[in-house]
């Protein structure tokens, strides 16, 4: 074979590699976007509140956003559609889930983009419409706060490329979604906790189980504690898991995380008690408890 031929082959075949290579690193981006470990922040935005919920007389809200960060950034700002997995995970969706009711026809926002400088702030704004079309339930859609990749200004010299070879430039694009709630009428939402268990993963990390059971006609959202109970008596808060959600339509999540190693806590003795609660800064009200002996 000719060695121009061959070359062009080499160069075929890493445009392949490279390819797949992007296609990896964008499904593990959405991944990223979507796990719940960045709701609140990501990169060097911060959200607050990390819930849009519409319920009784309220018809807006403002949702404030600050930029942490030493560089001007500038996110775009959209409604989307996400299921939830019984494993807690997330995935985008175009059509409603049978028993799932999408927010985005009832929510109008302004801006749709913002541009904020280092340590500034600004609120976006959020109304409820057409609330006289909702009938009893819950609508959920989410918003999406996409960062927007700076651009090359005008005049900027271009650096010089090698033609003979391939290159791709990766450009990462963060983001974060909040669920944006519409709740109308009484809700009649339960929960329960189930299959509780406990592992030492590679034998050195505590890690603590659990499935949620929901039923009724809205999601339930709040805080795990997660405490030891020695045969003596003594109590000791080993974990906490804050903002754990179950969306509607969904009826089960499974649940895990590590816990904490704090001293004088045998894990191959006593008792863990775990207790979900409301997230709130006046009275917690507790929606599920459980207990797991140890041995």
């Amino acid at each position: 074979m000719p060695k121009h031929e061959m070359k062009l082959q080499r160069k075929y075949y890493h445009f392949c590699l490279l390819k797949s290579l992007l296609m990896l690193f964008a499904g593990n981006l959405i991944l990223l976007i979507f796990s719940p470990g960045v709701c609140m922040a990501q990169g060097d935005l911060l959200i607050t509140p990390r819930r849009v919920v519409f319920e009784g007389s309220k018809r807006s809200m403002d949702l404030n956003l600050a930029n942490t960060g030493k560089d001007t950034a500038t996110y775009a700002i959209s409604l989307m559609q996400i299921r939830m997995k019984e494993d807690g995970g997330f995935e985008t969706i175009t059509e409603p889930d049978p028993g799932q009711k999408f927010a985005d026809r009832f929510i109008r926002f302004f801006p749709r983009s913002v541009t904020l400088g280092p340590n500034e702030a600004q609120a976006v704004k959020i109304q409820l419409i057409r609330s006289n079309e909702l009938e009893p339930g819950e609508y959920r859609s989410h918003f999406y706060f996409r960062s927007i990749p700076k651009v090359s200004a005008l005049g900027e010299k271009a650096k010089a490329k090698d033609t003979t070879t391939i290159s791709v430039m990766l450009t990462p694009v963060f983001g974060i979604t909040i669920p944006a709630i519409i709740r109308v009428g009484e809700s009649t939402a339960k929960v329960s906790i189930s299959d509780l268990g406990f592992e030492m993963a590679n034998d050195t990390v505590p890690r603590f189980r659990l499935v949620f059971n929901r039923s009724g006609n809205m999601s339930v959202f709040g805080d795990l504690t997660v405490d030891h109970i020695s045969t003596q008596g003594k109590i000791t808060r080993v974990g906490m898991a804050n903002g754990v959600a179950v969306y509607t339509p969904n009826t089960k999540r499974q649940f895990q995380f590590n816990l904490n190693k704090v001293p004088g806590v045998d894990f191959r003795t006593g008792t863990l008690r775990v207790i979900y609660t409301t997230s709130s800064d006046v009275k917690p009200v507790r929606l599920a408890e459980a207990e797991l002996p140890l041995k």
